[in-house]
């Protein structure tokens, strides 16, 4: 290869590259293993997981998915099924694909969707992309994100964006929502768009009315970051305040994923018609063909590896297909019913599990109304209550020092529809042990 493009070695070919950023080799990558040896170890690994029971949300929610879910996502037409350039070879991908940004249009309020995105953290970090490029009212490169959003989401939001010169600048938060009084020290300058998370991190739920039409009437652009399951009974962004979010993001795991120890899963990201043009990734169209039958194609195609490249959006390279395909089937066989029952049986188991935790001395349940999580606060270190119910198989839920230390000792807790009645009693009778047992630091 090296011959036929006359090149001497490998070292000229990347002479190019600074040698800064060059390393000889990489450490801490152990050898090579079978296949057999991989399969004994991954096992190894999934059996850590059996038994335990998980009070852990945080981004990523353990929900019943149905039997047909991945029975049909599996099958040899979905599952080894990719780029969908060809239409006439591609239609029952493209028809899966479209239906899926037909449901989410519906379930936000808005416009478009596309066909996904790697997962929400790199879903909201388009969406901050996306409104730089689409608000042409106001000269800024300055977004406000409040900091009730995702702490990964805004790390990963900042270190995709500040390449390109955008400031992510972030509003203060009290009692668990983003604080309005904030917002009068930023009325003098320009932003491209305020980034609002419903329910927040913490649970809570934000002023999105207010908070929205502010915004707008600063020439803001509106960023929504939902859980999508929370749309089913929540008002959805595409009416927030007067004139509905701009856009909307968020992680689509809970629609038929399993949590899976970190993925893979898939973002959703959902617009206005105005603004189409800058969205990233794939969208799939309804047309028709030249004998006036319907059918499927992909359209406004500025990739970075296809058509028009120069006008690109995105480097996003593809759509997590696999994981669209289970969530439009999870969607198909729920309903809108089906969804809402489950988000009704999540926020009512969450409101038990915080009544039942909370009356343990020592445990205080910090902020209300709460969606399905809710922060409690203790009188110690939540490290140790960790490890100790971990020893008993619970994950008793997301320690939150290090992301919001000015809570002090707290701890972000969800019960979703799986978590039944003498599962949430026995966690609660297991930290009424532990915390009576040990010594208050």
């Amino acid at each position: 290869m090296l011959s036929a493009i006359g090149v001497a070695d490998t070292e000229t070919l990347f002479d190019e590259i600074p040698a800064a950023l060059r390393i000889n080799e990489l450490n801490n990558i152990p050898a090579g293993m079978g296949e057999a040896a991989i399969t004994r170890l991954m096992r190894s690994r999934a059996a850590k997981d059996a038994g335990v029971v998980s009070f852990i949300g945080a981004g990523a929610y353990e929900h019943h998915i149905p039997a047909a879910v991945w029975d049909l996502a599996t099958r040899g037409e979905f599952y080894s099924a990719y780029t969908p350039y060809q239409a006439e070879a591609s239609q029952g991908t493209l028809q899966v694909i479209y239906e899926y940004q037909s449901m989410m249009a519906n379930l936000t309020g808005l416009d478009v969707s596309n066909a996904s995105l790697y997962d929400g953290a790199t879903a909201f970090a388009e969406a901050c992309l996306m409104a730089v490029r689409s608000n042409r009212k106001v000269n800024s490169r300055k977004i406000l994100v409040s900091r009730s959003v995702n702490p990964v989401y805004r790390t990963v939001a900042r270190r995709l964006t500040e390449g390109q010169g955008i400031e992510l600048v972030e509003i203060s938060c009290r009692d668990g929502q983003t604080e309005l009084a904030a917002l009068d020290g930023l009325a003098a300058e320009e932003f491209a768009a305020v980034c609002l998370q419903q329910p927040t991190f913490l649970g809570t739920l934000d002023d999105v009315d207010t908070l929205t039409d502010w915004a707008h009437a600063k020439q803001m652009f509106v960023i929504a970051i939902c859980n999508p399951m929370s749309l089913a009974i929540l008002r959805p962004p595409g009416e927030w305040g007067a004139a509905g979010a701009d856009i909307a993001c968020g992680e689509g795991q809970p629609f038929g994923i399993p949590v899976a120890s970190g993925g893979p899963y898939f973002g959703y990201l959902v617009c206005r018609q105005q603004i189409v043009r800058q969205m990233p990734g794939r969208i799939v169209g309804r047309t028709v063909d030249i004998d006036g039958k319907p059918g499927f194609t992909l359209t406004l195609q500025a990739r970075e590896q296809h058509i028009r490249r120069s006008k690109a959006t995105s480097n996003i390279c593809t759509n997590q297909g696999l994981m669209v395909t289970a969530a439009t089937i999870y969607l198909s066989l729920l309903g809108s019913d089906g969804l809402r029952r489950i988000a009704l049986q999540c926020h009512a188991n969450t409101k038990v599990l915080a009544e039942k935790l909370g009356e343990t001395d020592g445990v205080t349940v910090m902020f209300e109304p709460f969606f399905h999580e809710a922060v409690l606060q203790f009188d110690r270190p939540v490290g140790p209550l960790i490890k100790a119910l971990g020893q008993q198989n619970i994950l008793v839920g997301y320690d939150l020092s290090a992301d919001y230390p000015e809570l002090g000792h707290a701890l972000l807790v969800c019960a979703t529809e799986m978590r039944t009645a003498a599962e949430i009693a026995a966690y609660a009778a297991a930290l009424e042990s532990v915390m009576s047992s040990s010594k208050v630091t």
